[in-house]
């Protein structure tokens, strides 16, 4: 089974040493993602405006893996203020509503104190 690497072009992925997803066979591992605007290297103060950006970049990087949000099967939602979670609803509704993933929501610090949501996806394509 041959395992595919993908890269959003974020210097972490190489100073850390990770991937922003993997494939292998007919699944995809999408790491913790964030609002970042890779090309500016910008990310709005806005949490509901960085969830919408960080599901661009997730989506960016399931197509250069050959896959479709669309085959999401599970997702995680990672937020320094819990409190903040229901801001993203209108933007995780826009994005996942008609998929409907497992999910799971975790207060937790992020690497960066401007990141308000970090998101990780397991997409099947079966």
């Amino acid at each position: 089974m041959t395992r595919k690497l993908i890269s959003s072009g974020s210097k972490f992925e190489g100073e850390i040493g990770y991937s922003r997803a993997v494939v292998q066979g007919n699944w995809c591992f999408v790491s913790g993602t964030t609002g970042f605007d890779y090309a500016a290297m910008t990310i709005s103060d806005d949490v509901a405006e960085q969830a919408e950006q960080t599901f661009k970049n997730i989506d960016a990087a399931l197509k250069q893996a050959g896959f479709s949000l669309a085959d999401t099967v599970r997702v995680h939602y990672l937020l320094p203020d819990i409190g903040d979670f229901e801001k993203t609803f209108p933007v995780l509704k826009k994005w996942l509503g008609d998929i409907r993933p497992a999910a799971t929501a975790y207060q937790a610090a992020l690497a960066d104190p401007r990141m308000r949501i970090e998101i990780e996806v397991t997409v099947f394509r079966g």
